[in-house]
């Protein structure tokens, strides 16, 4: 099984969440950061990384000496990463999307694979714990890319294993937070009790919505502002599975990249009940008939 742990902003305590629910975990587990515009998981679980890899994505490359200038690949590609211009043909690399479509269109066989450096893939173990985890290249603009061969690399290697997968998802309600948890069997949304909080717990709701994935919510710094979420969740029948409180004790922790279940036997008691309430709503989900 695959779980998400997103939410609607940043520096709702994703990460922290994350690193206590694979710290927990009972059975194998392979803890997979997608944050890779900013990724911090490593912080927290110290993982001894085995391997790095460069990964790449094509992008076009033009024979001239084949280009007739018809201009059908600049007609298709719809973010011009590929343009005639007069009697010249250009590529920009930076903004392909590897569709491949201007390949399919050329009558010439002009346009060939090149490739662009998208970030690197890194993967190592934490105790009994795998780790993998994508970086994007300074300078790259798109991550879904890289964030798609990062999870090609996890289905492969839960499928050798049969471990099962925490992801620490990109925050927000934009394309790689959608990327990252579309392929999960369970959504864990991290909100704290503020407007801004409550805000973007809902936006979150409403753009995972059409994966028809189910969620529950985690309410993190618990104590500080109002109930407003909780109030929503039980309007709109949405589990909220755990409570974790306002503490300076876990402030300081985090600023020392300690992971929070570690931190007394009650916190690894709250993590290990929030672990089998997230199993329980996967296989309640799973009973119900479609």
């Amino acid at each position: 099984m695959i779980i998400s742990v997103a939410s609607g902003k940043g520096g709702t305590g994703k990460t922290t969440v994350s690193a206590s629910l694979a710290a927990v975990w009972k059975r194998p587990v392979t803890g997979v950061d997608l944050d890779v515009e900013e990724p911090n998981l490593h912080i927290f679980l110290k993982p001894d990384i085995v391997h790095e890899e460069k990964v790449y994505l094509e992008v076009p490359r033009v024979d001239e000496s084949r280009c007739t200038l018809c201009g059908k690949c600049s007609d298709l590609c719809q973010f011009k990463a590929i343009n005639v211009m007069g009697s010249a043909i250009l590529t920009f690399p930076e903004m392909c999307h590897g569709c491949g479509g201007c390949l399919a269109v050329c009558p010439e066989d002009a346009v060939s694979w090149g490739t662009r450096q998208l970030g690197t893939m890194s993967r190592g173990k934490s105790g009994p714990i795998d780790f993998l985890m994508g970086s994007l290249r300074v300078g790259e603009a798109m991550s879904p890319p890289l964030m798609r061969q990062v999870k090609d690399r996890l289905k492969c290697d839960l499928a050798r294993t049969g471990s099962d997968a925490i992801i620490d998802a990109p925050p927000g309600v934009s394309c790689p937070a959608v990327n990252a948890v579309m392929d999960s069997d369970f959504i864990l949304l991290v909100t704290e009790p503020t407007p801004f909080g409550f805000h973007d717990f809902q936006l979150a709701l409403e753009a995972f919505a059409p994966l028809n994935i189910p969620a529950g919510a985690l309410i993190n710094r618990s104590g500080i502002g109002d109930d407003s979420v909780q109030r929503f969740c039980q309007e709109q029948g949405i589990p909220v599975l755990a409570w974790i409180p306002f503490d300076t004790d876990i402030a300081s922790a985090y600023s020392r990249g300690k992971v929070i279940a570690d931190l007394s036997l009650e916190f690894r008691q709250k993590f290990s009940q929030l672990a089998a309430s997230i199993i329980e709503q996967i296989g309640e989900n799973e009973a119900c008939p479609k």
